[in-house]
């Protein structure tokens, strides 16, 4: 099936309110690699008799969004782990890996990159990670976050600037 070329049109008929998860593939993809097989999963999720109605898409070839809105009034931890465990089996039967959610995402040079927590210092030492870096957050929680543009944000804004205490830079009036 042939993904819309604005990503969150998979998403038109869901609520702001409805459950977002965001996974990062470990490499970039056509979404039509994993297009059949994420559609028959979503198709027929369902857990104790109750039918979900998901939907996904995929941003950048790597930034992998399911949405559901039964799951964020009536949560089933079971249904998630389900789920979840589909998109890990999708994932590897098309040659991918999801990347560790530990990992921070980041926009350099126009595309995606993650680096090892650990790694934080030493990238801020060495110039790799600025302030104004974008940080891609993984954690939002709702469709409504992501329709809002909050996926990007800068690293000043995030809690490695905070922790770091790398701040955004001062605009003058010159």
């Amino acid at each position: 099936m042939p993904r819309p070329a604005d990503p969150l049109a998979a998403f038109h008929a869901l609520p702001d309110e409805a459950r977002l998860w965001l996974m990062l593939l470990n490499q970039a993809t056509d979404g039509t690699r994993i297009a059949p097989a994420l559609d028959a999963a979503l198709a027929g999720w369902r857990h104790k008799g109750t039918q979900y109605r998901g939907a996904w898409t995929l941003f950048e070839g790597r930034i992998l969004a399911l949405a559901e809105p039964t799951l964020a009034t009536q949560p089933s931890g079971c249904a998630i782990d389900g789920m979840l465990r589909s998109i890990q089996r999708i994932a590897e039967a098309a040659g991918l890996a999801l990347g560790d959610p530990q990992e921070v995402v980041v926009r350099l040079h126009g595309g995606i990159e993650t680096f090892c927590r650990t790694d934080l210092d030493a990238r801020l030492q060495d110039g790799t990670l600025q302030p104004d870096t974008p940080l891609l957050d993984l954690t939002l929680y709702t469709l409504g976050d992501l329709r809002r543009g909050r996926l990007e944000k800068p690293l000043a804004a995030s809690w490695i600037g905070r922790k770091y205490k790398r701040q955004a830079p001062v605009e003058t009036g010159a």
